[in-house]
């Protein structure tokens, strides 16, 4: 074993535009959907708030 420690060069997060965005793949039947996905760098609401409203849009709907 080696006492030696080693930093990285240069390390830094990627940011979203650096980054490959992710897609899904599905097939059903003889048919394949792929989905991009991205991510706005500008928006004012989270995750778990969209969801929420979502939800409650959805629930003002049914009734």
């Amino acid at each position: 074993m080696s006492n030696k420690t080693s930093t990285p060069a240069n390390a830094s997060p990627l940011t979203v535009k650096e980054a490959e965005q992710p897609d899904i793949v599905k097939k059903i039947g003889n048919t394949t959907y792929r989905v991009k996905i991205h991510f706005s760098t500008t928006s004012k609401e989270t995750m778990s708030d969209k969801i929420k409203r979502l939800i409650m849009n959805d629930c003002g709907k049914i009734s």
